[in-house]
C-alpha cells in the first residue's frame, strides 16, 4: 500500500503553486498602468546619456558616467572626466 504521506506532499505543493500564481497574478494587476515601466527607464536613461555626451559631459549630473567613458568598450572619449 502506498504511503499516505507523499498525498499530502503533493497537496502542499500544489497550495504553494497556486499561492504563487495568486502573487503574480496581485504583481500584474499593480504594474497593468505602466507596462513599460522598465522600457522606459532605459528609454531615459539612454537619453540622459545621449545629452550628456552632446555636453562633453561638462555638468554635474554628467559626472556619473566618467567612470565608463574613455576606454575602448564605451568608445567614448574626453577630457573633461580627468
Amino acid at each position: 500500500m502506498r504511503n499516505p504521506r507523499n498525498h499530502a506532499k503533493v497537496g502542499y505543493s500544489m497550495i504553494l503553486v497556486a499561492a504563487s500564481l495568486a502573487i503574480i497574478g496581485i504583481m500584474a494587476l499593480f504594474l497593468a498602468e505602466d507596462v513599460l515601466f522598465a522600457d522606459n527607464m532605459q528609454r531615459d536613461s539612454s537619453a540622459h546619456f545621449n545629452e550628456c555626451k552632446a555636453n562633453d559631459f561638462s555638468t554635474e549630473d554628467c559626472q556619473r558616467y566618467c567612470s565608463r567613458i574613455n576606454t575602448e568598450i564605451s568608445g567614448v572619449y574626453t577630457d573633461s572626466c580627468e
